[in-house]
């Protein structure tokens, strides 16, 4: 399938939500333990890179847009290097630091690119998210395009407000949404859930029909230009509030790793409209970076 790539430099995107730090130890395992029936894993690398939000924002400086990153991240190590990170990938940074609340962190141990375990640290309480609506009012004037990077960590527990600042200064705005309630996210221009979340909102929906059926009934609720739902292997489905749904199967390829896809598709969707693309044409990139995203560890 050929794609017309719209200039990406064009896009000046603003990714506010939860920044977190993916560290990955990777090594051997070649025995079980004495102590336990674990996989002993000799570690001989260890890096990090930005995860939530963070990974994002680096999605979509890495097609070339301008991007900012409205975060909290806590005053540690772990917030340190997540902040180098971002830096280093192009991102301008745009964090406030919290006291007493430690950087989200998610330690992976894998093996023979096989992950084994998964360590959180995470603290109980969430950031206060007041703060991070004052900000993102002073930096509208620099962006054209609003993402929301939800992942229920308490950044964007104040997102109608944030919604609302954004539609007064007649920026775009597009959410990764996180439970079930999507209420908050009215008046946004797209939602981008994926299938279970889709589901758990609108309902089960046994066949393509129900799915535009059921769509285009939240769609015109919540106020959107469009919803676009993620649906794994099967594809991307588009439901314009007014227009013609479409649905776009996935290309067939091995799949080896579906963590970040999500991210992916919201990044190009983000990228593409901040340069100018027309929502069906950046749908479809979208879906397109999802099936290389898929194929990498």
């Amino acid at each position: 399938m050929n794609i017309d790539l719209p200039d990406f430099r064009a896009a000046r995107v603003l990714v506010a939500g939860d920044l977190m730090l993916d560290r990955y130890w990777t090594g051997d395992s070649l025995r079980l333990s004495p102590e336990a029936p674990v996989p002993v894993v000799r570690v001989r690398e260890t890096h990090s890179r930005p995860g939530g939000a963070g990974n994002v924002a680096m999605n979509v400086a890495a097609l070339g847009a301008k991007c900012g990153l409205l975060a909290v991240a806590g005053d540690d190590e772990y917030g340190a290097r997540a902040r180098e990170c971002l830096r280093a990938g192009g991102v301008d940074c745009h964090l406030q630091t919290a006291a007493g609340f430690g950087t989200i962190t998610k330690l992976r141990v894998l093996s023979r690119h096989q992950q084994l375990i998964r360590l959180d640290f995470e603290a109980d309480s969430a950031p206060q998210s007041a703060g991070v609506v004052d900000r993102l009012r002073g930096l509208l004037a620099d962006y054209d395009v609003v993402v929301l990077s939800d992942y229920g960590k308490g950044t964007l527990g104040r997102a109608d407000e944030i919604i609302a600042a954004c539609r007064r200064a007649g920026k775009t705005v597009i959410v990764d949404p996180k439970g079930e309630d999507f209420s908050r996210y009215r008046g946004a221009d797209f939602i981008t859930p994926n299938w279970p979340e889709c589901q758990a909102v609108a309902g089960v929906c046994r066949g393509d029909e129900e799915v535009r059926a059921r769509g285009l009934e939240l769609a015109r609720a919540l106020g959107l230009v469009g919803l676009v739902v993620t649906r794994g292997e099967a594809g991307i489905s588009y439901i314009p509030a007014a227009g013609e749904p479409f649905h776009i199967a996935a290309e067939a390829r091995e799949v080896f790793d579906v963590t970040g896809a999500g991210d992916t598709v919201i990044a190009v969707l983000a990228a593409a409209t901040g340069a100018g693309a027309a929502a069906a044409e950046a749908v479809r990139l979208a879906n397109a970076a999802a099936g290389v995203a898929v194929t990498k560890l």
